[in-house]
């Protein structure tokens, strides 16, 4: 795939209302206050459309290539997020961490609008990050609402609650991946999975269509105008 922060900014200037952002970041493969730079000024680019997705990493094969750190990424993700936060609200911070440091950071110019945060994650500790920092939420990959999906809505209830958040203060999304999506046949499939989530405390599926063609759009424009006229 592309690198995500060349093609947003190409999406940003090539489109007027869509949200943008990434599903996700990897935190460890850039510097926590050069992203946090990165996302503001994609963010003005825009005109206020970007969700910043961050995530801890995972795939070791591409931190190797690459010469990354494999070790301690979720210690890693906390001091991250401890630098990033703070600064995408316009303040100064210093931070002196096992792995990151900073010393009277500040972005210049300013974020124009407080840009969200939205974290992928599904182990405790990183859930109880999400509740902590986040703004957004993501869990993957699913189809249909299962138990598995409903176990890890009650987990991240309870982290919201050990944060002393509320339940709604953190938008939910979940990953669909949808093969097959260019097919005749996938236009009742999306419009019943859409059914299949209606009154669950869900904000937003975030869909990967494969193929990604044309035709896959196609079948999800006709899937939302079945569905909305149901």
């Amino acid at each position: 795939m592309h690198e995500a922060w060349s093609l947003l900014t190409a999406l940003a200037v090539a489109t007027e209302k869509v949200e943008l952002g990434q599903l996700v970041m990897c935190a460890s493969f850039r510097p926590p206050a050069m992203l946090a730079k990165m996302a503001v000024t994609t963010d003005q680019i825009s005109g206020g459309r970007l969700t910043l997705g961050l995530g801890a990493g995972w795939h070791d094969q591409e931190y190797r290539a690459f010469g990354f750190p494999l070790d301690h990424r979720v210690s890693r993700f906390e001091e991250a997020l401890q630098i990033i936060a703070p600064l995408l609200k316009g303040e100064t911070v210093t931070f002196e961490g096992r792995y990151h440091t900073a010393s009277e950071a500040v972005l210049l110019p300013k974020a124009e609008r407080q840009i969200p945060i939205l974290i992928a994650g599904n182990r405790p500790r990183m859930l109880r990050l999400t509740a902590r920092y986040a703004d957004a939420w993501n869990t993957a990959w699913f189809w249909e609402p299962n138990q598995k999906l409903h176990d890890r809505l009650t987990e991240f209830d309870e982290a919201l609650a050990g944060e002393g958040r509320e339940g709604s203060s953190v938008r939910r999304t979940v990953g669909i991946e949808v093969r097959e999506a260019d097919q005749p046949s996938a236009t009742k499939r999306l419009a019943d999975l859409f059914a299949s989530y209606s009154g669950m405390a869900i904000d937003d599926l975030l869909l990967v269509l494969l193929p990604m063609t044309v035709a896959s759009l196609d079948r999800l424009r006709d899937a939302i105008r079945m569905r909305s006229t149901a």
